[in-house]
């Protein structure tokens, strides 16, 4: 028959040979503390109408200026920037809604169909502290002008022999909401070239 013994007797009988420590009882695990939440990010609020911007500044490069029109783009909580990290479908989805939005607005406004046009993307970002580059919002321009061209009409193709641009613009910042882009359609009379594009850059 086997002997059994209790922790204590154990502990004992180590303790008195001495030859090794005496086993000490397991501490109690110390209950970890919960990590705190992250605050949920305040929304900025319902859309706002920013100020239009200044087309004199952007005319006065081109040359051969024919009809001018200057679009607020439709609100969306969410537009495509170059530092963002989307799953292809969602940024499919993103970018086949904002082409929609875009082509809707032409036809609203029935716009004309012009041959050649110069186009300017302009930012209405939200009044933060850190600075913007407006560059970073070209997926969006590119799905807004895609809208234009492909499904709205505007130009026979947006390739360089009619299309100069879009270019990046800083405009006045939104009050309330997400930010927001403007168009500036331009249409150029004379054919786009390398001139043109040299005083839209400067």
């Amino acid at each position: 028959m086997v002997a059994r013994m209790t922790i204590a007797q154990y502990q004992a009988l180590i303790g008195r040979r001495g030859g090794a420590q005496a086993v000490q009882p397991a501490a109690a695990e110390v209950p970890r503390e919960k990590p705190a939440r992250k605050k949920a990010p305040v929304h900025p609020g319902p859309p706002s109408f920013p100020e239009p911007p200044a087309v004199g500044p952007l005319l006065a490069g081109l040359s051969g200026v024919g009809y001018v029109e200057t679009l607020l783009m439709p609100y969306s909580e969410d537009l495509l920037t170059s530092n963002q990290r989307l799953h292809h479908m969602a940024y499919h989805r993103l970018r086949r809604q904002l082409r929609t939005d875009a082509a809707r607005l032409a036809m609203a406004k029935r716009l004309p169909r012009l041959q050649r046009a110069a186009i300017f993307y302009v930012l209405h970002a939200r009044p933060i502290t850190r600075k913007r580059d407006p560059g970073n919002w070209a997926p969006t321009a590119k799905a807004y002008v895609d809208g234009l061209v492909s499904d709205g009409g505007l130009l026979p193709d947006d390739n360089h022999e009619h299309l100069l641009g879009p270019n990046p613009v800083m405009g006045s910042p939104v009050t309330t909401g997400f930010a927001r882009l403007s168009l500036v359609i331009v249409e150029l009379t004379e054919p786009v070239n390398s001139q043109s594009a040299e005083s839209v850059a400067t």
